[in-house]
């Protein structure tokens, strides 16, 4: 269970992980988020960061709105309390209170009679998909409207409706959620994921699910390296932190966006701009040495917030790891990206790449061979003899020897484990075992 492992290191998590009951435990934050209404401000992303912090150690940040970050401006808060459309019988044909996707996000105020005619310029559905919900927002141009299924939408006929959309936009404050894991160095691991959407399981709160337990295990260890996980809305969320955290980005070595992790298709890992950083390496030997189908995809400016940590000015080692990507999956920014469409098995498959990652990460060094004059004689330190010659033991012993042959002061047990095609945990306690025998520098 979250928050029991008594483990002392990664790797141990990872070989105590039960991925039956972390995924219900995944799939359950997911169900107890999922009714909040969000946007990138308000009080659906405070009520979503109170609720996180009863499970983490999570500081939360107000930025006043009308504050200039980069050529950005914090906007006016939004807050909604209740939205319909009602016909001459005062039956609400749309209900913000059935789906909190019925009304575009950020839409201004309004109480009025409209005809069907203005009504339909203010309605927004999904011909192809009649029974689903789109969602629809607009953060940036003052505007109102309402999305319902394509079939709601043709059983419209009276002449006219009364339209009500009751919220506000007002100088305010946008929060930031952020939980920091001190390690035993300053250079970090960042996690990012956004908290600006409302009923949206997969895209957005995959990602917030299993980030949160990902800070809850790693709470539980000794650490190599510091850990900041962010919880932002986003866009205008990762510029703000980034704005106001500008000196603390020369600490970030690697870094992931989280997204889209809880549906049914197979891993998916976009580079960072560099596209031969750290986090690159990291994700691509994780992903191929998985045992399953994966994608690599090229960098590019458009999606997530990598956008804004891989900016030009920022550079940071930031990838984006997925399931199937945004915008490919039919149910994307509709309403049947609900509880159905993720599963607590891909969630937990999600989680355990990231806590493969993050062992390489914390394993991942450079030796150098102490006796690197042809090979040293194992058999006399008992490491050879008690390997055999099959299986496991063949492994460790190929294993020892790449290490004793490449730990030359320039090549990481990564790029060893790349290069022999061996798992990096059998590498890693490779290089352990060697130096315990003092046969390794470093």
């Amino acid at each position: 269970m979250i928050g029991r492992a008594t483990a002392a290191s990664v790797s141990e998590i990872r070989e105590q992980f039960d991925a039956s009951a972390l995924g219900v435990e995944l799939h359950d934050r997911i169900r107890r988020l999922f009714p909040i209404c969000r946007s990138i401000t308000g009080n659906g992303v405070r009520q979503t960061l109170r609720l996180l912090a009863s499970e983490i150690d999570l500081v939360t940040r107000e930025i006043p709105s009308g504050t200039r970050v980069f050529d950005w401006t914090v906007p006016k808060e939004w807050n909604i309390a209740d939205a319909f459309v009602k016909d001459r019988s005062g039956r609400r044909v749309v209900d913000f209170a059935s789906s909190n996707l019925h009304v575009v996000n950020y839409s201004i105020p309004v109480h009025r009679t409209v005809s069907l005619g203005e009504l339909q310029e203010h309605l927004f559905s999904i011909p192809e998909r009649p029974d689903w919900i789109p969602y629809k927002t607009s953060y940036y141009h003052a505007n109102w409207g309402f999305c319902l299924s394509h079939r709601e939408r043709e059983r419209l006929r009276e002449p006219e409706y009364e339209v009500c959309i009751e919220s506000s936009l007002e100088d305010g404050h946008l929060t930031l959620g952020e939980c920091y894991l001190p390690g035993q160095q300053a250079d970090e691991v960042l996690f990012s994921c956004h908290v600006c959407h409302p009923s949206l399981c997969n895209d957005n709160l995959s990602g917030v699910s299993v980030a949160v337990s990902l800070a809850r295990l790693l709470g539980q260890v000794q650490r190599r390296y510091s850990y900041r996980f962010l919880f932002v809305p986003g866009t205008i969320g990762a510029i703000t932190w980034l704005a106001l955290n500008a000196d603390a980005t020369r600490h970030i070595r690697y870094g992931l966006v989280l997204a889209c992790l809880g549906d049914r298709g197979t891993m998916t890992y976009k580079r960072s701009r560099h596209g031969r950083a750290g986090i690159d390496a990291v994700a691509e030997h994780v992903l191929s040495g998985a045992g399953a189908p994966h994608e690599i995809q090229d960098f590019t400016p458009y999606g997530y917030d990598e956008r804004q940590y891989c900016s030009p000015g920022f550079n940071l080692p930031v990838g984006v790891l997925s399931r199937t990507p945004w915008g490919r999956f039919p149910e994307y920014h509709t309403s049947a990206d609900n509880l159905d469409f993720v599963t607590p098995d891909a969630l937990a498959d999600s989680l355990a790449r990231c806590l493969d990652m993050v062992n390489v990460i914390e394993g991942n060094r450079t030796y150098t061979n102490g006796n690197p004059c042809c090979e040293p004689q194992l058999g006399r330190r008992g490491l050879y003899g008690s390997m055999g010659g099959h299986g496991g033991a063949r492994q460790m012993e190929e294993a020892l020897l790449w290490v004793l042959n490449f730990s030359d002061g320039t090549h990481s047990l990564l790029e060893i484990a790349d290069r022999s095609r061996l798992p990096f945990d059998v590498v890693r306690r490779a290089a352990e075992t060697l130096r315990r025998h003092g046969l390794l520098d470093g």
